[in-house]
């Protein structure tokens, strides 16, 4: 449970009250390998800070390909934020692909906290500023612009302990080419 606490004061520092109040929410949970945590089309209602182990979030095509979104290692939070926020059915579907250990809590539940503890609803804000803009505006772009050769660096820039916890498939699902593309990208590096 110390990693979340570690994790959180990254974000901002809250008091031992509004911890306290978190705390009461928050349950440990483990995710065996190939375990969904949210099926695509399901309303989801949970979040999860990954103490161990790795999701990913993946969505399939009307081809029947998967295309991975996301991956959640260690020190990330799982959720479908999107749909959480509108209430709304979750386009994603969120796998552990690692037999995992994550502590979750129900995000209604917490936004509750948020609306009593004022250093949680800033904590919210500051986390939600880093990662739906900070660190996603550069990432849309990078998907919309730069080759696969420079997505793949990116990557291993963004990821370095990931590549080898991950099949190549999924590595290229990420990265929008072929498990072929992708030996080719390794193989001028």
């Amino acid at each position: 449970m110390q990693s979340f606490w570690d994790r959180i004061s990254f974000y901002s520092t809250i008091s031992e009250e509004s911890s306290a109040a978190w705390n009461q929410i928050i349950r440990k949970q483990v995710y065996k390998k190939g375990e969904l945590f949210l099926s695509e089309g399901q309303l989801p209602k949970m979040v999860a800070f990954v103490s161990k182990g790795l999701f990913s979030q993946y969505y399939c095509t009307a081809e029947g390909d998967t295309i991975i979104k996301k991956f959640f290692p260690e020190n990330h939070f799982v959720a479908s934020t999107g749909a959480l926020l509108k209430k709304s059915s979750s386009m994603f579907t969120i796998r552990a692909l690692e037999t995992s250990t994550v502590f979750e809590y129900n995000f209604y539940s917490f936004k509750e906290l948020t609306e009593k503890y004022s250093d949680l609803a800033s904590l919210y804000t500051k986390y939600l500023e880093q990662h739906w803009v900070i660190e996603k505006e550069p990432l849309e772009i990078s998907f919309r612009h730069d080759s696969a050769k420079t997505r793949y660096i990116n990557f291993l820039n963004t990821y370095p302990m990931l590549e080898s916890r991950l099949k190549q498939h999924e590595i290229a699902s990420y990265l929008g080419v072929t498990p072929t593309q992708l030996s080719r990208i390794r193989a001028e590096i």
